[in-house]
This record gives C-alpha cells, structure tokens and sequence, in this order.
C-alpha cells in the first residue's frame, strides 16, 4: 500500500500523480505500486513540487510496518529513534500579535 499526501502542489504534479495512484481527495492519492515505481513516483514529486510539501508513506517489513518520506516545507519531521522513525513538530512560528511581556 501506499499512500501520497501533497499540499499546494502544482496541477500538472497532481495530474501526472493520478495516472499512477488513485485520487481519494483534494491531494491524497493511494495505490499498491512496486518500490521501483513508487521510487520513480518520488523523483518525479521533488522535481515538480515547487512551493507545495509531500508526504508519501508505504507498507514495509519494519517494527512499524510502514516507512515514510517528507518534502517541503512543514512543521512536522521525521526523526528516527531506537530504529522506529516517528515525527518530531517544530514550535509554531511566533505570533506577531502578542507583545513580549
């Protein structure tokens, strides 16, 4: 299984992803693919990704059961401890409208 989650992605990414994978909403796209497609599937992501980030998780023999690759920008990152690969989240950026006090 795997499944692809792109935010504000270009149309002709969007398009050239739903010729492999099934769209199921707005930018989340699934199908059962070999690791050569899907590899070939992520190169063509971070060429044509431009501003927007991805996601993309897969079905493999780990403790988890899955593993995951991330692109762009966003506040989440993986980081692997202990052999499993978990998320991390960076502090929200600072709020402009509260006055340090």
């Amino acid at each position: 299984m795997l499944v692809i989650v792109l935010e504000n992605a270009p149309p002709r990414l969007r398009g050239r992803l739903a010729i492999w994978l099934v769209e199921v909403r707005a930018g989340v796209y699934v199908g059962d693919l070999s690791r050569r497609v899907r590899e070939m599937i992520w190169s063509q992501i971070e060429q044509g990704i431009e501003e927007g980030n991805a996601v993309m998780v897969w079905s493999t023999n780990t403790e988890s059961g899955f593993d995951f690759l991330t692109l762009g920008p966003n506040r989440r990152l993986p980081v692997e401890l202990d052999g499993l690969k978990l998320v991390a989240f960076h502090p929200p950026p600072p709020d402009a409208s509260v006055e340090a006090g």
